[in-house]
């Protein structure tokens, strides 16, 4: 291991499978409330991914997955037209063993290793795993926790009594302005643990407070794990926008991405549902694949 490299082992975790409608993908012309209603038609199955890496400091998670509870207590989800509209948006499959600390076992770690918790933002398939991790530092950005206050948040997929659990260690995240050149076009930032390696970076668009981070490794290819930013690593790199959001602020996030690309052709993708993210991963870090799925 690289002696100056902080980071010791970069991975992902599978917490079972989302399909969703074509136009939710990939926009089209077609409003969001439009394809909602009236497609017929689902995407294959994407996995639903959370990220780990191991830091000298501590073990961190880029998102947490999808609760299996999701697709067993029948209670889990809103009731009425909310509901509705819950189930014609995606629909779930996830196995008793992929759970996040079952991943995470697969991996040889224990929830109990985590020590911070970054969410992308607060959809259900991104703070699944919260409930395990009373112990670790959950951060999020300032602009997405405010999103939960504003009118009918579960109309925009926030519910609130699967987020805002009781013990957990919330820290609210403001990006700061950065002169690090490496980070244009981004002006604002926020260094996980002081030395570089990790940054998070606001690219809202899929939701006002969304985030990626940035794994920076000596000698080794950059890694973003981008969320909702997109669905695909593909569709990124050619400027099309996923279906669901801001779509002006999701252009302007993605061209953002995409000049830092340019910059440096090396900087690997990782989206959350990217069905290549995990062999994309183990190409850029030169491990056998680390899909810790059953």
């Amino acid at each position: 291991m690289n002696q100056n490299d902080p980071i010791r082992r970069v991975s992902v975790v599978s917490t079972g499978h989302v399909q969703i409608r074509p136009d939710h993908l990939a926009s089209t012309w077609r409003p969001t409330a439009w394809w909602l209603l009236a497609s017929r038609r689902w995407t294959g199955p994407l996995p639903i991914n959370a990220y780990v890496i191991e830091h000298r400091d501590g073990l961190v998670l880029f998102d947490t997955g999808q609760d299996r509870a999701s697709v067993t207590d029948p209670g889990y989800f809103p009731g009425a037209i909310t509901g509705v509209l819950y189930g014609r948006l995606a629909r779930f499959e996830i196995s008793p063993q992929q759970t996040l600390s079952a991943g995470l076992d697969r991996l040889g770690y224990a929830t109990g290793d985590v020590r911070i918790a970054v969410l992308s933002h607060l959809h259900q398939d991104h703070i699944g795993g919260l409930a395990e991790l009373s112990h670790a530092d959950i951060m999020v950005s300032q602009a997405e926790w405010d999103t939960l206050s504003s009118p009918l948040p579960e109309m925009r997929g926030l519910m609130r009594r699967h987020i805002d659990l009781p013990g957990l260690r919330w820290q609210r995240i403001e990006p700061e302005p950065t002169g690090d050149p490496d980070l244009a076009p981004f002006q604002a930032c926020h260094d996980l643990f002081g030395d570089g390696s990790l940054v998070l970076l606001p690219t809202p668009g899929h939701t006002p407070g969304s985030m990626s981070l940035l794994v920076r490794r000596p000698g080794r290819p950059p890694l973003m794990m981008v969320g909702d930013l997109t669905y695909d690593a593909h569709l990124l790199q050619i400027g099309h926008v996923p279906g669901v959001g801001s779509r002006h602020r999701l252009r302007e996030a993605t061209a953002m991405i995409n000049t830092m690309r340019q910059r440096d052709p090396g900087l690997v993708i990782l989206p959350a549902h990217d069905p290549e993210a995990a062999s994309r991963l183990a190409q850029a870090t030169g491990q056998a694949p680390t899909l810790a799925t059953a």
